[in-house]
């Protein structure tokens, strides 16, 4: 079992020293001890966020949400639902921004994106805990694994979705089934490996490629995308697969690059030299021996 996944104890069995703060109850058999952070990024989606926060578990640690400068009830309805919310302000623009706003704010050690719109299940959050406290740096939701599912994908984002998954893959050597979707969970300190700088709804692959790259590991959770309940989304299918397209293309060369600077690197070049040099003096000990033997 592992060392942070152990079984819920009741008051009695406790020490006098553990607080009931030390455990977050899952279930009547399964407790949990890292602080589980939620970000919510939103922009007017008060109708939207009775349906997120009512599957939201009442174990985790905090819920970020992040405004982004909503005209509607967002946050009053945010502080009613869960009196405890944490509202940022975002400052820029986009749900990247939103997102690298929120993860600056968490405080727990395990960080789960979810969507405001309601297509995201809470309850699914135990799955990706669990895959990370088992072992997984990276817990990555995917429609198209085997058990998880959507009913809002039209023909054009899943032909797109499906065709910059399989570049990601055979480009980044990655396994991945789904590549654009927001729903996933990691542990705060892949934060440090991953070093996130984009605004738009590209942030989900840049993140996916970023993991890949940083030799982190991952597991994929079965998910189920549920219809947005309220609003229009702002996403543009065309507009949007092109800026992940740039991305992809953009950690690519960024890739290369960095292969070429490491070919070229001051320790390859003085290994050079001194080959060189190496050689240099047994050619010139040959001939000296060639003269004494003339």
């Amino acid at each position: 079992m592992s060392s942070v996944l152990q079984p819920a104890s009741t008051a009695e069995d406790r020490p006098a020293d553990q607080t009931a703060a030390a455990y977050r109850p899952i279930s009547s058999h399964l407790a949990i001890t890292p602080p589980v952070s939620v970000v919510i990024p939103a922009m007017n989606e008060a109708e939207n966020l009775p349906y997120v926060f009512k599957t939201l578990p009442d174990w985790i640690h905090e819920v970020v949400l992040v405004d982004g400068n909503s005209t509607d009830a967002t946050v009053r309805v945010a502080r009613e639902l869960w009196p405890g919310v944490k509202v940022v302000a975002q400052q820029g623009r986009g749900k990247g921004d939103a997102l690298i706003t929120g993860f600056e704010a968490c405080t727990g050690d395990i960080i789960v994106m979810v969507d405001a719109d309601g297509s995201a299940d809470g309850n699914e959050i135990v799955s990706y805990v669990s895959a990370l406290v088992s072992g997984a740096d990276f817990a990555k939701g995917s429609r198209f694994a085997n058990g998880g599912g959507t009913d809002d994908m039209t023909f054009i984002r899943w032909l797109g979705n499906r065709v910059l998954c399989a570049v990601v893959n055979r480009k980044f050597g990655a396994r991945y089934t789904d590549l654009c979707y927001g729903y996933n969970a990691f542990w705060r300190h892949c934060l440090d490996k991953i070093d996130l700088d984009c605004t738009g709804f590209e942030i989900e692959t840049l993140i996916n490629i970023r993991v890949v790259k940083a030799g982190l590991k991952v597991q994929e959770i079965p998910s189920h995308e549920y219809l947005r309940i309220h609003g229009v989304s702002n996403l543009r299918a065309v507009r949007d697969g092109l800026r992940v397209l740039r991305v992809i293309l953009r950690e690519r060369s960024n890739r290369r690059a960095l292969r070429r600077r490491a070919r070229r690197s001051p320790l390859l070049d003085g290994a050079r030299e001194l080959a060189g040099a190496r050689e240099l003096a047994g050619g010139r000990g040959l001939d000296a021996a060639r003269g004494e033997l003339s």
